[in-house]
């Protein structure tokens, strides 16, 4: 027999390369720039955090702070305001990691069972729109809905014989409504990922398993969550990614003189002693310490999923 010869692909040429493509290069330039004018180019300003910030003086140019640059951050960690602000900003990201998390995923499943598909985009309009107010909005619903006195759900409470609630003034009240709006606005938007993760799967299994008699919960254990759980685990490591991070919306519109203990938050934090206090040399310090542990996080997460046996980011 005569052994097969491979016969090598000719290259293209850079030139006819470009020429052919170049309409995606040039799509793709656009983000690229806006990347590295809004994203990269004010890394060179993270150096504000080891040293004497004035608006005078050139970044380049300003002192080194004391204790080899690492004033700020000796001086950030000794402050109680930020070891709070710390605490709040781990226990409410990580409650909503726990409660928020599975929340799109499970609801995208019962959504994938409805037959009738009128109801279902009924059903997906409706929870989607949550996601398009702003969290003053939602918060003013909330208090329509909240305050002790003149709020609905606690006018019928009184109405039915109980007492009225604290759901905005008490601390644990406050972060059960925390969270629970949190979850209203974004589970129904969180879905859209998980149901176009679902309609990849192939129809077949579905077929072969009710051939072998499953039911509609024994097609969800057994092939709808296999075939999601690339995703899931994806949008795990980065929710993971951001546990020390989150919005600032949010908490600053939750926020009230009562419970500041627990709702004050790293993102409310810097806005308080970094803009309004003019302290940015601080401020700065601590947000390279939150990316730094948010980047910390995202790579722990990716190495864990990938000795799990998981394909993570990369």
């Amino acid at each position: 027999m005569k052994a097969k010869v491979k016969v090598p692909k000719k290259k293209m040429k850079f030139s006819v390369y470009m020429k052919r493509y170049w309409q995606l290069y040039a799509m793709l330039a656009l983000p690229l720039i806006y990347l590295f004018i809004f994203k990269y180019l004010p890394m060179v300003y993270v150096q504000i955090a080891f040293k004497k910030y004035s608006i005078v003086q050139s970044v380049w140019t300003l002192p080194l702070a004391k204790k080899h640059g690492f004033e700020y951050f000796i001086k950030a960690f000794s402050n109680n305001d930020f070891r709070y602000a710390l605490r709040n900003t781990l226990t409410l990201n990580l409650l909503d990691l726990i409660f928020g998390f599975p929340a799109p995923i499970i609801f995208a499943l019962l959504l994938n069972e409805l037959c009738f598909q009128r109801y279902k985009k009924v059903v997906q309009t409706i929870t989607y729109m949550p996601h398009f107010l702003s969290w003053v909005i939602i918060y003013s619903l909330a208090l329509q809905l909240l305050t002790p006195e003149t709020g609905f759900i606690n006018m019928l409470v009184e109405a039915l014989g109980g007492t009225s609630i604290p759901f905005l003034n008490e601390p644990t009240h406050w972060i059960g409504s925390y969270i629970s709006f949190g979850i209203w606005q974004n589970f129904g938007w969180g879905s859209i990922i998980y149901l176009a993760a679902i309609s990849g799967i192939n129809p077949e299994l579905y077929e072969a398993a009710a051939v072998d008699g499953a039911g509609r919960f024994r097609k969800m254990w057994h092939i709808t969550l296999p075939g999601i759980k690339p995703t899931i685990v994806v949008l795990l490591i980065m929710n993971l990614g951001n546990i020390l991070g989150g919005g600032f919306d949010r908490p600053f519109a939750f926020q009230n003189n009562l419970v500041m203990k627990v709702a004050d938050v790293i993102a409310t934090y810097v806005y308080r002693v970094g803009i309004k206090g003019l302290q940015f040399s601080l401020t700065t310090a601590v947000g390279l310490f939150q990316s730094v542990v948010g980047v910390f996080f995202l790579l722990m997460a990716n190495w864990l999923s990938r000795k799990l046996g998981e394909r993570g980011i990369w």
